[in-house]
């Protein structure tokens, strides 16, 4: 008996030790989900930088064809992780994150300009709530997916990158459906990991009163960076700084 019960001692001892290993590991992988109306090749200059410090960044390229869709491709993403990540979300990406987050394997959620929604919140009811300056959207023929009119994209999403890079993301946007736009967010991950938050005070896209307001309810760190809403292409040098300093707070 005393055996018996030695032995089970020692195997929750191991366990324990094995969860606050897991927890305490150091994390070097960052996932990034992009927002709608672009895709991930803005993040070029960010992801070099965090690759230079030694982390290993991977870039979800979601069909925004549903917000389930673009959790589920946001978990193949993950799925192919050695070790906890560090998820990071831009505009919609903050959707995203905020579901697929809820992994055990997720150890925090970085909000870079984007929607930080409570349960039963969508995107289009968070942006109604505090109207952005200006969003030149416009819907595709068949009534099923929107996108930003190219002559307005700079000024209405990067107003402060150079021309031709403006003129870039302006082809490469990736058209949005509205269903993903209407999607309540079911279970939100900001609850239960620690969550950090990137307002740009010159966003056009999404108020940043709006910004500032659904961090303070998560309890998210914030870092205001005067940017437009492309501030991770803009900025890529601070918005690196925040998911990295993020990345070694939710290693401890």
């Amino acid at each position: 008996m005393n055996n018996r019960f030695l032995s089970v001692v020692a195997l929750g001892l191991a366990a324990s030790t094995l969860a606050f290993a897991a927890q305490a590991a150091e994390i070097k992988n960052i996932v990034i989900v992009h927002g709608a109306l672009a895709d991930g090749s803005g993040w070029r200059k960010t992801t070099e930088i965090l690759e230079k410090h030694g982390f290993n960044v991977s870039i979800v390229q979601e069909p925004i064809t549903s917000l389930a869709d673009d959790v589920a491709a946001t978990n193949r993403v993950l799925d192919l992780q050695n070790g906890p990540s560090l998820l990071v979300g831009h505009s919609y990406g903050g959707m995203v994150i905020t579901e697929a987050g809820n992994r055990p394997d997720v150890a925090g959620l970085v909000y870079v300009a984007a929607f930080q929604p409570e349960k039963g919140e969508s995107l289009i009811g968070l942006a109604s709530s505090k109207p952005a300056g200006s969003m030149n959207i416009r819907e595709t023929k068949d009534g099923q997916y929107l996108y930003l009119d190219p002559a307005t994209f700079a000024a209405d999403f990067a107003a402060d990158l150079p021309k031709d890079e403006a003129d870039f993301m302006a082809k490469s946007q990736v058209f949005a459906a509205k269903a993903a736009f209407t999607a309540k967010v079911d279970d939100p991950a900001w609850r239960s990991k620690k969550s950090w938050s990137i307002v740009a005070s010159d966003d056009r896209s999404i108020n940043p009163e709006l910004e500032r307001d659904m961090a303070k309810r998560a309890g998210s760190e914030v870092t205001e960076i005067k940017a437009s809403h492309a501030v991770f292409a803009s900025q890529p040098e601070k918005v690196a700084a925040v998911i990295e300093k993020a990345a070694k707070d939710a290693s401890k």
